[in-house]
């Protein structure tokens, strides 16, 4: 985090392991010299890793650093705030065309780390049928696998069917799994040949 830092004369160890401006390794250099060479360059000399030995200083510009990473610090909390439960809504008697657009949405705002609630809405005598609903999220849960999974399994609620889904980070590698039972298939499968008694063998049992 910004302001963390020991900096420059604040740097009160005898040596350390320097890193300039442009990334390169100087070894292990006194802090005096150190400093020395930042100053030359008008930059500054800052410790990045307290408790290696010796404590590891790099030559940078310290505003830049503290600004840039107030600015990383503050589009990951962006990041995180946007991230949050997106709602789809279907109809038990949905058309294959909806259900495909719907559903391709549903399979975006999990790749992008959001939960989905899914809502089936059921109108007069339909909710007399819920398990319509359940064929509609058997479909859904079908379809996002490998990109989603159920956090809350469906449920009934007034005249509505909901489930909650979330982010699988996992995924399954179908592929590769294909491509390897593929390989295994292809390997012949040699027959066994039967063993066949030599005529000397015969002979001396007779």
């Amino acid at each position: 985090m910004p302001g963390d830092h020991r900096v420059n004369d604040k740097i009160r160890v005898p040596n350390v392991r320097l890193i300039d401006h442009e990334g390169n390794q100087r070894g292990v250099v006194s802090s005096r010299e150190a400093l020395t060479l930042a100053q030359s360059l008008d930059l500054d000399l800052v410790e990045i890793a307290p408790t290696a030995d010796p404590p590891v200083c790099r030559i940078m510009d310290y505003g830049k650093f503290k600004f840039d990473e107030a600015q990383k610090a503050k589009e990951s909390r962006r990041k995180t705030a946007n991230v949050g439960v997106k709602e789809m809504k279907y109809r038990p008697k949905i058309g294959p065309g909806d259900f495909d657009t719907k559903t391709r949405l549903v399979e975006k705002f999990l790749h992008e780390g959001h939960k989905v609630k899914i809502t089936i809405m059921f109108r007069g005598r339909e909710s007399a049928y819920p398990e319509l609903g359940r064929k509609i999220l058997d479909r859904i849960v079908e379809k996002i696998e490998g990109v989603g999974r159920v956090e809350a399994a469906a449920k009934l609620d007034g005249r509505n069917m909901i489930m909650v889904l979330g982010p699988d980070k996992i995924g399954k590698p179908k592929a590769k799994t294909a491509a390897y039972e593929v390989e295994v298939a292809d390997v012949p499968v040699v027959p066994e040949v039967p063993a066949v008694e030599s005529s000397n063998e015969s002979n001396e049992e007779s």
